[in-house]
């Protein structure tokens, strides 16, 4: 009750920007969990095989990757709150537009809008939150909004499953329940613009006096000190997309396909797969709210590592077992171990990158990310048909440990001794908390 009632107290006390633009993100990621769970089933209901998934999940997710980069340096120099605006009205007009496209030209031409228009939110989301709060509420509040972001996709999975379910319950077919489930998320998701028109321009007080002081700041260090800095920022953003580039591999071979994965060897209804899948948000969501604990007492390197490195057990007992329960439960604990790490990577990289690259930091991981699942997509279908639903997975979920492990200790040994890079627009952190 005590947590409740602080809880309680802190949400009252945040700015009406934070509100509103927690909103938008709970309209657009209700859309998005819908989408997320529903729509390889959708592409399998048309008739279409594994390999059709495979093509759609990798052309929207290169799609999106090739946006990143454009769309970081865009938001490090124009307004962040008018491209998230443009971001979710597209998103959600795409998505509704999908929801009833069934020729393999539509699929595939609208994954790529898709992807496209996705990205404005993938990638300004942090930075867009990280300079509305303080240097000191960064953590927290990252670790909230990933937090709100998995509960707004579970009531997205799970209400999607049950009400497709329902809808086949009253007579309806298993295409028509999709199609109108999924047409129910993109509305959500274009809904998601409106919370953000009344979203106000403006830095938080306490963060930053230094971003709005960025032009004094600059006349006041040397040029040789500008250019060193820089190089160490991108060297440093180096290392970080280097790392996620493991992981987007990696996650690339099996994520996008649980819910198939859950279906094809289990034989899972759409309600069982949809519960499944947001229980494994909710844990999720326990672990990013415990991660700034864990943070505290070990470090934020460390503990970013001791969550993708217990995480990997749970992965390999999904990958291999043939009891529905046990790969149930693993996955829970896979799910949860292996996200909780995210907002800590994010409060890690904003406190290690200025104001002015934190778009194209984030871009430019996100790129990397998206690159591993649009290239895994061909070889997990691959796989899948060639070794048959058992053995298929155990190899993908196989090769996805061995690539978590690589990017754990490479990120461990890249920033377990590296302070901050100074910058005027962010408070120090000693290397000794890491």
């Amino acid at each position: 009750m005590r947590f409740v009632q602080s809880v309680r107290w802190e949400l009252k006390s945040w700015p009406s920007n934070i509100k509103l633009f927690f909103l938008a993100n709970i309209l657009y990621q209700i859309g998005t969990g819908m989408f997320g769970v529903l729509y390889n089933l959708y592409i399998q209901a048309l008739g279409y095989g594994d390999a059709m998934n495979g093509r759609v999940v990798s052309i929207q997710s290169l799609a999106t990757a090739l946006l990143f980069v454009p769309i970081g340096i865009w938001g490090d120099r124009a307004s962040r709150r008018k491209i998230l605006i443009i971001g979710a009205l597209f998103t959600g007009a795409a998505y509704l537009i999908r929801s009833f496209i069934s020729g393999e030209t539509g699929l595939l031409g609208l994954a790529v809008v898709t992807g496209l228009f996705a990205s404005f939110f993938q990638v300004l989301a942090i930075p867009f939150l990280a300079e509305t709060v303080t240097p000191k509420q960064r953590l927290k509040m990252f670790s909230y909004f990933s937090s709100l972001v998995l509960a707004s996709q579970v009531i997205g999975s799970m209400g999607g499953g049950f009400l497709a379910d329902g809808l086949q319950a009253f007579g309806l077919s298993r295409l028509s329940s999709l199609q109108i489930v999924l047409a129910i998320g993109g509305g959500a998701t274009l809904a998601a613009f409106i919370p953000m028109l009344f979203v106000r321009e403006g830095k938080a007080a306490g963060s930053a006096a230094g971003a709005s002081t960025k032009q004094e700041d600059v006349l006041i260090l040397t040029q040789t000190g500008q250019t060193r800095q820089t190089i160490e920022e991108y060297r440093m953003i180096g290392k970080f997309v280097l790392a996620q580039l493991l992981i987007g591999f990696g996650s690339g071979l099996v994520v996008p396909y649980l819910n198939l994965y859950f279906t094809n060897r289990f034989s899972a209804s759409l309600s069982l797969m949809g519960i499944l899948i947001s229980l494994g948000q909710v844990m999720t969501i326990v672990s990013m709210l415990i991660g700034p604990t864990l943070a505290r007492k070990v470090g934020q390197v460390r503990a970013v590592v001791i969550f993708q490195m217990l995480s990997l057990p749970f992965l390999l007992l999904t990958g291999y077992t043939h009891w529905f329960a046990v790969a149930a439960v693993s996955f829970l604990f896979r799910q949860a171990l292996m996200n909780a790490a995210n907002p800590i990577q994010s409060s890690i990289m904003i406190d290690r990158v200025g104001d002015n690259k934190r778009g194209i930091a984030n871009s430019l991981t996100q790129t990397a990310f998206m690159l591993g699942w649009a290239t895994m997509g061909p070889v997990q279908s691959r796989l899948v048909t060639e070794h048959g639903s058992y053995w298929g997975y155990a190899i993908t979920f196989s090769i996805t440990g061995c690539l978590y492990v690589a990017a754990s200790l490479l990120y461990f040994f890249m920033f377990r001794r590296t302070s901050p890079t100074p910058s005027p627009s962010r408070s120090s952190q000693s290397a000794a908390e890491l």
